[in-house]
Parts: C-alpha cells; structure tokens; sequence
C-alpha cells in the first residue's frame, strides 16, 4: 500500500494549477444517465472517485470514451442496467448520486448503500424521502435501496437537513418528472449550482440552484450537451493552507475566489497576503501566523471539508484557536495523528482547542479519511524531519497528482511502497 514520505521545513513557492472539483465532477458524471445522447465533459480531474464513477457507469451500460487530458464522452443510448452493486460503490459515498438518475430514466434503480469516508453518519434517508414524494416505492433490503415508479411527479419537499447530495440527487430525479419539483431548505454549494448549469444545458428547467429553494419544471426528456467542471475549491484552500503554514507564497492557477469567501476571511485573519485575481489566487504568508478559530457550517459559511487543513495550520500559529465541527460528529480523526507529530490539541464533543507551538516534530502517521490525509500532509511540510504517511489511498480519491504538485512548489515529497 503507498505511502507519502515528506521531509518537512521547505516552505512552499511558485506556481501550480488547480483541477476540476470531485464534488462537482462526480454528480455531473451521474447526470449522462439522463440522456441517450452524448454528455461532453472537460476539466475532469484524475481521481480514483472519478475512475469508479466511470467503471460504474460502464457497467450500467454507458459508453465511455476518454478525450484528451482531461475530458470524456459519455453516450447512453444503450444504458440498460440500472444497479450499483455493492463492489464497485462501497469505497465511495458518491454512487448514491445513480439512484435519482436510474429511477428517472428508467423507472427502476438496485443501488447499494454506500461507503466512503468514515467520519460519521451521512444517511440517505433524505433522498428516499425525495423519491417517495414523487411517487416512487422504495425500500431498503439487504444493503441495497430498491426503487421503482412510473413516470415520477413533481412534488414539493422539504429535507429535514440541508444535504448536497440529498440536493443533487432530487434535482436530477425531477428533471424528468411531470410538472414542477420545490426543493426546500436545499443546499447553496457552488457543485449544486455547477450540476444545474450542465442540466440546463441539456434542456433541463431550473431556478433557483445556488438558493435554498430549487425550482425544477420537468421535462419529456433531456439531450446531449459539452460542460466543463468547475474549479476544486477544497484543493484551492488546501494548497493555500498548505503554502501559510510553511511561510511560503504561491499562485493558483484556475481556479477561484469566489468560491472561498469563508476561506480567504480566515487566511487573511491569519495574517496571510491574498490577491483574488481573474482566473487565480496569490498568497504570501507571514513569518508566523496567528491562529483562527472557526465554526463549520452548510455553504457559504466555513466548510467541513476545510476544517482539518486550517487545524494542521494552527498547530504551528501563535496563540490558541478554537474549533467547533457541526456538520460531521466523527471528524477529529486526525487531531490524535497530529499529536504525533507534536500538536497540542485538546478535544470535548465537537469542539476541538488548538495551541500553537514552536515547532512539529515528523513521525510515521496514519490517514482515516480524505481531509484528514490532506492536514497531515500540511503538517509534514511543516514538521522538522521526516514523516510518513500511511494508507494515502484517501489521498488519491480527492487529490489530483498530490505529490507532483507539491513538488513544484519545492516540496520534499516522494510516494513509497
């Protein structure tokens, strides 16, 4: 299994480009199951999530063809299977995003409850409830949800919760429903707005997509489209995190302030130099950050999947900061792997204290989820000596090409078996 071997202290310089985000990509990619035409996508990032996702939509009947570095065809004219089994989804909680899609399209879906990260419970039980209200029968057995229906109706519902893929899910079920869908209290993310841009360019009817009420008239069926994915936003403030935490200075390429506004607050309240620029962002750091506390809240307040990275930051910050996780009950994983290196973190429920110190220290660490891995990468930048990391293949699922990118900053950083 690989391993990341970081020899820390170098801090991070130069220029790298941003890919296209997971979390928009993976929901678009499910979005070609509501056409038999061809769906043209670009900007698609190399992700181990990205290549199940197309092994899984293969499978289902798809054809899919790769197109220059980073594009693919998709053509579902002869779709025919409408199952997610069990071993090819249980590594990514993304394949619930078929379900809405195959139900849609097909007036059936066999899709097996998903896995993915393990930082606590992220139920479908908001999606089943969306179905349902559109005429669809469902049930859970045996680790798989069965759905069926006609032709679904436009409903208005209301998630109990505010859920992404909850979201994603129902607005691609009632792009084909009869008569209009309202989601409430549905989530604002820029991956929410991105998947309803490439709806409509397939013919899709929606407003409201960035707003927490989505109006969806649906219609007969849908046709091909080109799209390109929008810029990662969590691998932008990962490498701007990434380049304060090791005094460094960085542009980024591609991507976008308009998507971090909570993120750029809090480097700049770090004491970082960020320009937000046409198609970039610039960051200089200070010769020691001070630390921020934060609170992670649904789009567009600070985002959960930003808040292990700005932790492995105020490891090395003067003064304390104190964080509270809202979203996720089981996502401090990583403080006790930051221990090891040094870090002075105290934990109660879901609030998390962080005093700086000098200087971390480099041991052989362990990753438990995808964000976790990206903040003990920070801290291995930062720490004095080596450090391992171990069980990376988090990494590859939300990390395009990690190890080369940090390389062309000036990282020290070489992959291991």
């Amino acid at each position: 299994m690989d391993k990341l071997a970081i020899q820390g202290g170098v801090p991070l310089r130069g220029e790298v480009p941003i890919s296209g985000a997971k979390n928009a990509a993976l929901p678009i990619l499910c979005a070609g199951l509501l056409t038999a035409d061809v769906l043209r996508l670009t900007n698609l990032p190399h992700l181990n999530d990205v290549a199940t996702m197309l092994r899984l939509l293969g499978q289902m009947g798809l054809a899919v063809t790769l197109e220059g570095t980073d594009g693919v065809v998709l053509d579902g004219q002869a779709m025919n299977n409408p199952e997610a089994p069990y071993d090819m989804v249980k590594t990514m909680r993304a394949s619930v995003l078929v379900l809405g899609p195959l139900v849609a399209r097909c007036g059936q879906a066999k899709v097996s409850l998903p896995g993915g990260c393990a930082i606590g419970a992220r139920p479908v039980d908001q999606h089943i409830k969306g179905l349902q209200a559109m005429g669809a029968e469902v049930r859970v057995e045996h680790g798989y949800i069965h759905a069926k229906a006609g032709r679904l109706k436009g409903a208005r519902i209301c998630t109990d919760m505010v859920t992404v893929t909850g979201t994603e899910n129902l607005m691609m079920a009632a792009a084909l429903a009869d008569g209009e869908t309202v989601l409430e209290n549905a989530a604002r993310e820029p991956e929410v707005v991105d998947l309803a841009n490439c709806l409509i360019a397939m013919g899709a009817k929606i407003t409201g997509a960035g707003s927490d009420v989505i109006r969806i008239q649906g219609v007969e069926k849908l046709h091909g489209a080109s799209h390109s994915i929008m810029p990662d936003r969590i691998e932008t403030g990962t490498y701007l995190c990434a380049a304060a935490a090791t005094g460094g200075e960085v542009r980024l390429t591609g991507t976008s302030c308009s998507y971090l506004e909570a993120v750029v607050d809090k480097l700049l309240e770090a004491g970082c130099e960020v320009r937000c620029e046409a198609d970039s962002i610039y960051l200089k750091a200070p010769a020691r950050l001070k630390a921020v506390s934060l609170r992670t809240a649904p789009y567009p307040a600070f985002p959960t999947d930003m808040q292990a990275q700005f932790m492995a930051l105020n490891t090395v910050a003067e003064g304390a900061a104190t964080i509270r996780e809202t979203i996720f009950e089981n996502r401090f994983m990583h403080a006790v792997e930051l221990a090891r290196l040094g870090a002075n973190i105290d934990i109660t429920g879901n609030t998390a204290v962080v005093k700086g110190v000098e200087q971390l220290q480099g041991a052989t660490v362990m990753a438990t989820d995808l964000r976790a891995s990206a903040s003990l990468v920070i801290a291995g930048l930062v720490a004095h000596g080596e450090t391992v990391i171990e069980r990376i293949y988090h990494l590859d699922r939300g990390y395009e090409r990690i190890e080369e990118k940090l390389s062309r900053l000036g990282a020290r950083v070489r992959r291991i078996r």
